[in-house]
């Protein structure tokens, strides 16, 4: 992995005493292998959302720790960056993304990653400054949707749910677009226009009647999706939040260390108490 580094100066280290010919033993503090030799440090660098993804990954730091495996996390505000990131070798790993998304980018981009491993769902919101329900939404109320093609399937599965619209029979609902809407009875005008991280903004200033907001960039303002939304996606959601990694390196001990952390009962509990439901764990 390109940015797995060893510790060259403890190497040199180690090497140095051999030559001298020193009885002492070299250690380096608690980290060490089943034979009680000195564990090689690493460093594993992520690219994560500030949050949820980044709190619990500050969360897992020193279970690596303990591994030998030093967690350096690269914040994102941003869905594009981190895949060129992790393309381009200046990410070992991102974990921003759910699984539709993944899928989306690698065949918009020809990327030749891999899913490491899933570890929550966010549950997508509808919210309104205006109105306390879906029910008072007006004939001709404006909805406001993320301007990412790759969120839209997921968005209109949600309002189809709630009986707002009714999608073409027997598609693939992740993959759902605008030009599938066969049903719309109150004529809803869906403005695609705002980027995800922006969407907030909208919200806050009372802009459309409606606004769909990823749960990572609500909680990211201080909504809470639970109490906070006048819909919620159900916990059975296919969206999946997961660890993407260039292809090979999901067998790596470093990422395989880092999934298992994820999906450990102290991580899966911090997420539970952390966010109450907004987040939920899943061990896949």
């Amino acid at each position: 992995m390109k940015k797995l580094l060893s510790s060259v100066l403890l190497g040199a280290s180690v090497l140095a005493l051999a030559a001298c010919g020193t009885d002492d033993k070299a250690t380096t503090g608690s980290n060490t292998t089943g034979d009680g030799t000195s564990a090689e440090p690493t460093t594993l660098v992520v690219g994560a959302s500030n949050t949820p993804h980044a709190v619990i990954l500050e969360q897992v730091k020193p279970i690596l720790e303990e591994q030998g495996i030093t967690l350096e996390i690269e914040p994102y505000q941003d869905y594009i960056l981190p895949n060129q990131d992790l393309e381009s070798g200046d990410l070992d790993a991102n974990y921003f993304q759910h699984i539709p998304y993944f899928e989306a980018q690698k065949t918009e981009f020809n990327y030749d990653f891999a899913n490491a491993g899933g570890i929550h769902i966010e549950p997508i919101g509808i919210y309104s400054k205006k109105y306390a329900s879906l029910e008072e939404l007006p004939e001709g109320a404006t909805i406001l949707l993320s301007n990412s093609v790759a969120d839209h399937g997921r968005m209109l599965s949600l309002l189809e749910a709630q009986g707002l619209i009714k999608l073409t029979d027997g598609i693939d609902k992740t993959t759902a677009e605008l030009k599938d809407i066969v049903e719309n009875p109150k004529n809803f005008v869906f403005d695609h226009n705002t980027a995800a991280e922006l969407l907030f903004q909208m919200y806050d200033n009372e802009e459309g009647d409606a606004v769909l907001i990823n749960s990572n960039f609500a909680i990211d303002n201080g909504i809470n999706p639970l109490e906070d939304s006048i819909a919620i996606e159900s916990g059975d959601s296919p969206y999946v939040n997961i660890i993407a990694v260039q292809s090979g390196d999901e067998d790596s001990k470093e990422i395989k260390a880092l999934v298992e952390a994820l999906h450990s009962k102290e991580i899966q509990d911090f997420i539970v108490e952390e966010w109450g439901g907004s987040v939920v764990p899943v061990e896949k």
